[in-house]
């Protein structure tokens, strides 16, 4: 303490009418009063001295801005702040890192060149490949003191938090096979499922293998593999228990939860991973985790490279019920686990940030009011990219969070399914002006009520994947009233697919509000560019679709189907019990939930009013009321300004204008991110 009271002392001494500022640098020192000339070393030790302060004098007027210059930060343990390191709406707390300047604050630990060794133990080369036995290095990690690298369950479908490797701040690939593409499935011996069931397995799965390679896996202590088991939007690693090399067969150690094969009518995929005897290219490593030995043939010579190894399994930076706090310009990167996570408080501010290369999310923001995630570029994350949740759906009382102007991209590294670019959940957030790009699966998750999602541009999702959307959302129909509008979304859905959507009303969901987008090449197979399974009450609205399969689709339910839900248990707890939609607020916010338990045997329809379609194969399919929707099937150009470019503005004089009663401009222009001051430059391209 006797440090904390000079600080005090110190920084103070100028008079209470200015706000304070506090430094952190990396040839500082945690005994140094934290001046810009004698600044700390350490950002806890900067937190502690405002701790001290608020104690001592209290925060000045303008708050405290802690100043963090340029470097990089190894961090072994999280920046936690908590609730006695609030700021307040006057006085404010914020940890920025200095203009121009680049600050990594980093969950790991850099291995230098000299850690690694060639690999001589001719039992260890035995395995390799031949010819990776003369590029594979080997380090010894429990030699530097690296010990906690996490493990493997034997069977998993959420990421296993675990120790990776980097390298020049490219994530490097757990050694595989096949190195860039998938093994099939020849053929399905036993499913797990049992007879006159569907899609519930009981037991682990086996199979035939085309090919001779896994009998190079025979010694090896242990076999995973990734698959596509079933369903082409449900991926599951599973630990193998047995591999019959005379008849081909592998059988499973659990069983994957669908069964094996009888899902999506794509071939069922499959890679194995975690294999030393399969580290045969650049960029990959295998890390046997009983002796501590990391074997890595890396892409370049390791003199030339950065080699850093994720051990940080807490997120990097925790605020805990922290209100009034600014993180601000920081490289929040490689980490085990989630990049910044926050829960409860008001009013938080993570702005400019650059989060990368985590093992599980970028940013996570659960409950408390009003936070704002603003500039900010995660990508190459683990799992998700930003998932957001708060509000009261009981009360439908908003949280009023929002996510501006944010690059997200290239997420779901080591989660293909269920890893959204930007999970929604609650009640009242706002998602707008983002640019959304490049992941295996969906890209937008939405749970709760009220949301608005709008002005941003999302492509080449659901690359990997199938029976998916951008967007997806479904089975809680008390779930309403989030909107969905000014948005671009393009280029959606994998090769293969069989049904692929922008916009997926999944399950019976119903109550959205789709507005002025632009669809172009959105849809795939089946499904149309919105897609609605079973739900009503969605509202299709002044929207262009430009070269989708189909425009929207419903997959109508039967009345046995919603006899079925609306007397399930599912339902009867999230209509019922979670929420009461027969009862205020719901009853008088959502008036069409008016009857909606009664079983009437009436059609349920959705609406589609005023889109103009543009050169798709298909207009519309299932139930739906349609009024004013304008079909162009000639090469027409409805008034675009510029489609080679994809630039889908109408000019003023725009013929749908004359076609479509009522339509009104879409802002094209104004949708996807946006220069200002924490934003000044803009990626090179979108696409």
């Amino acid at each position: 303490m006797r440090w904390a009271g000079v600080v005090v002392l110190i920084l103070i001494g100028g008079g209470p009418s200015v706000a304070m500022d506090l430094h952190v640098a990396r040839g500082g020192r945690d005994e140094n009063p934290g001046t810009e000339d004698a600044a700390f070393a350490t950002l806890p030790r900067a937190r502690d001295a405002i701790r001290s302060l608020k104690r001592t004098a209290g925060l000045p007027p303008g708050g405290v801005t802690v100043w963090v210059h340029e470097g990089v930060y190894e961090l072994d343990e999280s920046l936690a702040l908590a609730a006695e390191d609030s700021g307040s709406p006057d006085k404010p707390i914020v940890y920025r890192a200095v203009a121009g300047e680049t600050v990594r604050l980093v969950g790991g630990d850099t291995l230098p060149p000299a850690a690694f060794r060639p690999v001589t133990e001719q039992s260890t080369l035995s395995r390799l490949d031949e010819r990776a036995r003369a590029p594979v290095r080997a380090a010894a990690l429990k030699a530097r003191g690296i010990t906690g690298y996490g493990d493997f369950p034997d069977a998993y479908g959420e990421a296993a938090p675990v120790a990776e490797l980097f390298f020049n701040d490219e994530r490097m690939t757990l050694a595989r096979w096949p190195n860039d593409e998938w093994a099939t499935i020849a053929r399905v011996v036993e499913s797990g499922v049992p007879e006159g069931v569907k899609w519930k397995a009981d037991k682990p799965g086996t199979f035939v293998y085309s090919g001779d390679r896994p009998t190079r896996w025979l010694n090896a202590p242990a076999v995973w593999l990734h698959g596509y088991w079933c369903f082409d939007w449900r991926s599951e690693t599973i630990k193998v228990s047995k591999i019959d090399r005379d008849r081909r067969r592998i059988t499973l150690l659990k069983a994957h939860g669908y069964g094996i094969g009888g899902g999506n009518p794509a071939p069922r995929r499959y890679h194995a991973v975690n294999l030393l005897e399969e580290l045969d290219q650049p960029g990959e490593y295998y890390l046997e985790r009983d002796t501590g030995l990391l074997y890595f043939w890396p892409p370049q010579p390791i003199e030339q490279g950065r080699v850093v190894l994720s051990t940080l399994a807490t997120p990097v930076i925790i605020l805990d019920e922290v209100s009034n706090v600014t993180l601000q310009g920081f490289t929040i990167e490689t980490c085990i686990g989630t990049g910044i996570q926050m829960k409860g408080g008001r009013e938080n501010r993570i702005a400019a940030c650059h989060v990368r290369n985590t093992g599980l999310e970028g940013i996570v923001v659960e409950g408390g009011e009003k936070h704002l995630v603003v500039a900010c570029d995660i990508h190459d994350t683990g799992t998700a990219g930003l998932r957001m949740s708060g509000g009261d759906r009981k009360t439908l009382t908003p949280c009023g969070h929002e996510a501006l102007n944010n690059h997200i991209y290239r997420v779901s590294r080591r989660q293909p399914t269920g890893a959204y670019h930007v999970h929604l959940r609650g009640v009242g957030i706002r998602l707008a002006h983002s640019l959304i790009h490049h992941g295996p699966h969906q890209a937008i998750g939405l749970g709760g009520n009220d949301h608005i999602i709008e002005l941003n541009e999302i492509h080449h999702t659901g690359m990997e994947t199938d029976d998916c959307g951008a967007f997806y959302m479904g089975r809680n129909p008390s779930e309403r009233g989030s909107i969905l509008r000014h948005n671009f979304w393009h280029h959606i859905g994998s090769a293969f697919t069989h049904g692929s959507a922008a916009i997926y009303f999944d399950d019976g969901s119903g109550g959205q509000t789709v507005y002025g987008n632009v669809f172009y090449q959105a849809a795939g197979g089946g499904f149309g560019a919105v897609f609605v399974h079973g739900g009503h009450d969605n509202i299709i609205d002044n929207n262009i679709f430009i070269e989708c399969r189909l425009a929207f689709s419903q997959a109508p339910w039967t009345d046995g189907r919603w006899h079925e839900m609306l007397n399930g248990e599912l339902w009867q707890d999230k209509l019922l019990k979670e929420v009461d939609i027969t009862q205020p607020p719901y009853s008088e916010r959502y008036p069409d939930l008016q009857g909606f338990l009664e079983h009437t045997h009436e059609p349920r329809l959705n609406h589609a009013y005023r889109n103009a379609i543009v050169r798709c194969d298909k207009f519309v399919r299932g139930n739906w009321a349609l009024l004013n929707n304008w079909v162009v099937d000639d090469n027409r150009n409805p008034g675009f300004a510029g489609a080679r470019a994809l630039n889908f503005e109408l000019r003023t004089n725009a013929e749908v204008f004359r076609n479509i009663p009522g339509f009104k401009p879409i802002p094209f222009r104004d949708i996807g991110l946006y220069r200002d001051e924490l934003r000044p430059e803009l990626p090179a391209q979108s696409g």
